[in-house]
């Protein structure tokens, strides 16, 4: 009896042998095209590495904004080419850190920013017309943008000289990560006027980073994650579209968020699928017609989940993976996870180590030297054709529910996600699934380690720089500004011009985002079970 053959983590079959008969009446040109010209699926742009290599991004922020400050200037100087800002959950979830709510939790996970004052403090010294700044911030991005908007004006940097990227992708958090404030509805509002907003105000913005990386965190496999991630992509650009924007104005600042797995093969596949079906998507669907408006742009970050706290070191070898899988799939910019993230806040020596990662295979290695070099690959081009149907499959479930919010709101992608992460779990359990260090090749002692720690002070810190800013500030100013926040709010003009003059006027992200749930309401999910 045959063995049965082994499966990719979407659960498709690998053939022990490829060869042609694999890629029988495959027509290179219209499924690959050329590098830079649609359907994109051997990359965005003609020439790829061959002329600069990716952005190097480093994920980073934790405690006060002076300490993120201090380490966004070391890695700068050990050679990163775009600043990435993590802020902490009180900030994620719209609360200032003197709040109730935010006990035990301030600049844990991220950098704690409560007002225009601390984003001054984040960027001091940094050059804000000469970097490019990514931010992980989700339900109140439109916020730290106008943060960031107007430090760069208090530098003296004009507005379309700022470029970078908020996540700004809230559908996700519904689906698998959970840093949610507004209901649906008024969160896709709130997109679509930062889409129009950026058009006028801050051009070479991207105005949204669509992710997948979060979904396969929490458990999705490639298939799920390009079908997931596209689905909302379509959700947002309906959305713009209905708010009577052209597609052209807003899709070529649309960018992506993707994972970087150890399973090479398969993740390069995955890439190389998801740029295929968005271009044609955007083409077929939208009525695109700038090249730029079909491209599929993504960020990577390779893959915290398989990181493990046993035998930490043995990250450096995943992480090494994981990157060269990104860099081989064509991505844009990428950050490599330090090998302690595991245990805690990477230390300023593991995140150079990180950093050292990619700097090796974009100066040492061959991989830069040509474009797409898998491409006409038997298995990989195979690869790319399976899981391209088996994402489009679940994307038509997916339209079959109604599109992403009403898939949401039945639970559809988060139950697809959990049940295959429960697989996924037990099949570690069982050793079906090596993890190394972990169920094989374990340590009978493991040595010791001492973490980054961060110093529980810096919650009274800030809750004194919130009395003293409150203390300071035009009270009358905020109040008037808010109230003509609440106004549009509740009318259909942009909500950012507001925004903008409230945090210009030193009001505080969790007063401002209070003025919108008190207008919007919050988000509660239905229990289905």
């Amino acid at each position: 009896m045959a063995a049965e053959p082994r499966r990719t983590e979407s659960g498709l079959p690998i053939e022990p042998v490829y060869g042609p008969e694999t890629l029988a009446g495959f027509d290179a040109a219209s499924r690959l095209g050329t590098p830079g010209r649609y359907p994109f699926t051997r990359g965005v742009y003609p020439t790829m590495y061959t002329g600069k290599p990716w952005t190097m991004r480093q994920y980073a922020g934790f405690g006060t904004a002076a300490e993120s400050n201090a380490r966004y200037k070391q890695l700068i100087a050990n050679g990163t080419m775009g600043l990435s800002v993590a802020f902490d959950l009180p900030t994620q979830m719209g609360y200032d850190s003197d709040a109730a709510i935010s006990s035990g939790e301030v600049g844990k996970v991220g950098v704690a920013v409560d007002s225009v004052e601390d984003m001054s403090v984040l960027f001091g010294g940094i050059p804000l017309g000469e970097v490019s700044t990514s931010m992980t911030i989700n339900a109140p991005g439109s916020l730290l943008l106008l943060l960031y908007q107007l430090v760069g004006e208090a530098q003296g940097v004009p507005s379309g000289r700022l470029t970078g990227t908020i996540q700004n992708d809230v559908l996700k958090e519904y689906i698998a990560r959970g840093t949610y404030i507004f209901p649906p509805k008024p969160s896709l509002r709130l997109i679509a006027d930062v889409f129009q907003y950026c058009r006028a105000e801050i051009p070479k913005w991207n105005t949204i980073s669509i992710s997948g990386y979060h979904m396969a965190e929490a458990g999705a496999n490639p298939a799920q994650e390009i079908a997931f991630t596209l689905a909302n992509g379509i959700e947002y650009v309906r959305t713009a579209v209905a708010a009577g924007m052209d597609v052209d104005d807003f899709a070529p600042r649309l960018s992506f968020f993707f994972v970087s797995r150890t399973t090479l093969l398969e993740e390069v596949a995955k890439f190389r699928a998801a740029r295929r079906i968005w271009a044609r998507v955007m083409k077929e669907e939208f009525g695109a017609k700038n090249p730029k408006s079909q491209m599929l742009r993504f960020h990577t970050q390779t893959a915290g989940v398989q990181l493990t706290a046993q035998q930490p070191e043995v990250n450096l070898v995943r992480v090494s993976v994981q990157a060269l899988a990104a860099v081989l799939g064509g991505t844009q910019s990428l950050h490599t996870n330090s090998f302690d993230e595991a245990i805690a806040l990477p230390t300023e020596k593991s995140a150079r180590l990180a950093l050292r990662t990619q700097q090796v295979l974009a100066f040492e290695t061959d991989v830069t030297a040509t474009v797409d070099p898998f491409a006409g690959s038997y298995v990989v081009e195979a690869m790319t054709d399976e899981l391209e149907a088996a994402a489009l499959e679940l994307m038509a479930k997916v339209e079959d529910m109604g599109g992403a919010v009403a898939a949401i709101e039945q639970g559809y992608q988060k139950g697809e996600i959990e049940r295959t992460a429960y697989r996924i779990q037990q099949e570690q359990d069982s050793g079906e699934r090596t993890v190394v260090g972990v169920n094989r090749f374990q340590l009978a002692e493991e040595e010791p380690y001492e973490p980054l720690r961060v110093d529980p002070a810096i919650e009274a810190q800030q809750a004194e720089r919130l009395a003293r800013l409150r203390a300071d500030r035009d009270s009358s100013a905020v109040d008037r500004s808010l109230s003509q926040l609440r106004k549009a709010a509740e009318g259909a003009d942009n909500v950012l011009y507001p925004m903008k003059e409230a945090l210009a006027a030193r009001a505080t992200v969790g007063e401002v985002c209070d003025a919108l749930r008190g207008v919007w309401g919050t988000y509660v999910p239905v229990d289905r079970f």
